[in-house]
């Protein structure tokens, strides 16, 4: 990762247009990347991630396809066509809807000579412990499967993953440097963790390894998102201006 690339990534997972874009407004020059979830998605629709790009952020598309080959390779390409600059798809799907995302998002950006999306890998979700993985039927732990599941990605070309700060060290043992490594559920020590289980704070997580850190609630549900949003990056032993 670029050493002057901003670490700190916002989850706009609210489900009202106008909320969103007046909490973007407010973090707009304070914060590079900006995530738009399934829950805005498929609220506000594609043009959403238009709109938030208008506005100079980088958008990662966190929709976490998981289908069969053919079907997550063209919604790839329509991420790429919207500008995502991040993308998601469960390693669970397989070997061949990796590929296939892969070279979607290779085919698709250089049609248009743009950069190809970072596509990263989603291991286990930090909302899962071990009674959860075993309930599903994966035979480890959660850290365990995180791990399998990381070399798999790697295999597979992934350009990075997602997983919680707990799982970072090991995956970043077993795929190195170059690999990007996004981690989800920062919150600040002692706050509350909601339904989120596998839980860091900005400093732990990047003192983990850690090139990206992904902060939802803490700001959008703050009634000030850029004093939060001061808040995490103090917390993190960051600038706070971008």
């Amino acid at each position: 990762m670029s050493e002057d690339r901003d670490p700190i990534i916002v989850a706009l997972d609210v489900d009202e247009r106008d909320k969103l874009l007046r909490i973007a407004g407010s973090l707009q020059g304070r914060v590079d990347t900006v995530k738009v979830g399934l829950e805005a998605y498929t609220r506000m629709g594609p043009r959403i991630l238009d709109e938030l790009k208008e506005m100079g952020f980088r958008i990662f598309a966190d929709l976490k396809f998981n289908d069969i080959p053919n079907t997550v390779s063209g919604a790839v390409k329509g991420l790429v066509r919207r500008g995502a600059s991040m993308l998601t798809v469960h390693i669970s799907g397989g070997r061949g809807m990796l590929e296939a995302s892969l070279d979607a998002a290779e085919s698709e950006a250089d049609a248009m000579g743009v950069a190809t999306p970072l596509v990263l890998g989603v291991t286990v979700l930090t909302s899962l412990d071990d009674t959860a993985v075993a309930e599903i039927g994966w035979s480890g732990s959660a850290a365990d499967t995180v791990i399998s599941l990381a070399r798999m990605g790697l295999g597979c070309g992934l350009h990075g993953f997602v997983a919680s700060a707990r799982e970072v060290p090991g995956i970043r043992a077993c795929v190195g440097s170059d690999a990007v490594l996004v981690t989800p559920g920062i919150r600040l020590q002692d706050a509350e963790a909601q339904d989120q289980v596998r839980t860091a704070s900005p400093a732990v997580a990047l003192s983990a390894g850690a090139d990206y850190l992904v902060v939802g609630r803490p700001v959008t549900a703050h009634a000030d998102p850029a004093e939060a949003l001061r808040e995490i990056r103090r917390a993190a032993g960051l600038p706070e201006g971008v």
